[in-house]
């Protein structure tokens, strides 16, 4: 018998994991999330895990509020505990524009009742005494940001998405998304077809491709990204904000008594996810330029993954109209961890009921063509 659902979302990371929880919470019958790989393998799985409400857009400052409250309440929602921890974020400024720009958002999110302050060198200093800031002319800075567990939330919505009666098919790869009259009728996969009136295309860094089988021109593109994590860092026994390097386009965090250190940035897009271990040397000369004391750190460990970049950093979000049945939640340019809660909440209202609570209209498709597109600045990429 052919296999058959309501809904077919491709891709089991945060996105994908989030929209299924939430379509089954609001009375969806048959939910099938399709996996190329396992549950959180992509890109989610090989994040960071930052969170933060400092951002340059509305919607954006919206998403992260909203994500907030889900990841605090992930524990009694979902039984499972995130390892959300809130040491914050600290922005810093090279440039006198770097910090005009800093100053200028604070007041944006501080109307959004986000406790933002922008902090002096000294300041700097006293939150993160170790990192060298003799170029640095000052920052901004949130308490209440921070970071979390990209597998434990991703999986605490798989498991719950599974109690409510979601099915989720791992190592099964989607190769093409079925049309019928003009509208979307399913997948085909390589297990078999799977029949659906609506399709959701969750896939991350490969939502452009995803988007080319229906036939629709998702403008997402992989980038690579590595990290690595050293040995304990005795300094860090205080854990320090998740502090980032603007200007050079560089972060760190603690992580299990060591640090946790961005690598280089690729400058074309590939989805190649290997390490450039031959390269270790560049990426600690720079975390060391930065921050003096890693000089006697070990790197134990690193890895790499993918951020799924739209052309104005900001998530592609909605319905298709050219493809009736066919929606989009991808290209989050490295905010689909921290936003993914939200996501998954108002994409599912937006395919049951046709509206959202919170209006995600500016993120549509179609902002492409009609030329209304909402530059994010706020990125590490971007930096």
């Amino acid at each position: 018998m052919a296999e058959t659902a309501d809904i077919v979302i491709i891709g089991a990371g945060i996105v994908g994991c989030s929209i299924a929880y939430h379509l089954a919470v609001q009375g969806a019958c048959s939910v099938v999330v399709v996996e190329k790989d396992l549950i959180c393998s992509g890109a989610t799985g090989k994040s960071a895990g930052g969170i933060r409400q400092q951002f340059a857009t509305e919607l954006n400052i919206h998403l992260s509020i909203e994500s907030l409250k889900m990841f605090h309440r992930m524990r009694e929602e979902l039984g499972v505990d995130p390892e959300f921890r809130q040491v914050g974020y600290l922005f810093m400024a090279t440039t006198p524009a770097e910090l005009a720009l800093f100053q200028r958002l604070a007041e944006l999110q501080r109307r959004h009742d986000i406790p933002v302050e922008i902090v002096s060198t000294a300041g700097i200093r006293r939150l993160v005494p170790y990192v060298r800031v003799d170029d640095i002319i000052g920052g901004a800075y949130c308490p209440t940001d921070g970071y979390a567990a990209p597998y434990e939330a991703t999986m605490g919505y798989a498991t719950a998405a599974r109690r409510l009666g979601v099915k989720i098919h791992e190592q099964r790869a989607v190769t093409r998304v079925l049309r019928t009259d003009n509208r979307v009728a399913g997948v085909e996969t390589s297990r078999g077809p799977i029949s659906a009136p609506v399709v959701v295309n969750a896939a991350g860094p490969e939502g452009g491709l995803v988007g080319a089988m229906a036939g629709v021109d998702v403008p997402v593109r992989p980038y690579r990204r590595q990290i690595f994590v050293t040995g304990p860092v005795p300094e860090f026994s205080q854990e320090p904000p998740l502090t980032i390097d603007y200007h050079r386009n560089w972060y760190f965090r603690g992580e299990m008594g060591g640090c946790l250190f961005s690598g280089p940035k690729d400058e074309e897009s590939t989805f190649n996810t290997t390490v450039d271990w031959e390269h270790l040397a560049e990426s600690v000369a720079k975390a060391v330029s930065r921050v003096p004391i890693l000089e006697k750190a070990e790197v134990k460990r690193g890895w790499a993954g993918s951020y799924d970049i739209s052309p104005d950093n900001n998530a592609i979000l909605g319905a298709v109209p050219e493809a009736p049945g066919f929606f989009v939640a991808t290209g989050h340019s490295g905010h689909g961890f921290m936003h993914g809660p939200a996501t998954g909440k108002l994409m599912a209202e937006l395919i049951l009921t046709g509206k959202t609570s919170i209006d995600i209209s500016p993120y549509g498709l179609d902002r492409f063509q009609t030329g209304k597109i909402v530059h994010e600045p706020m990125t590490m990429h971007e930096a």
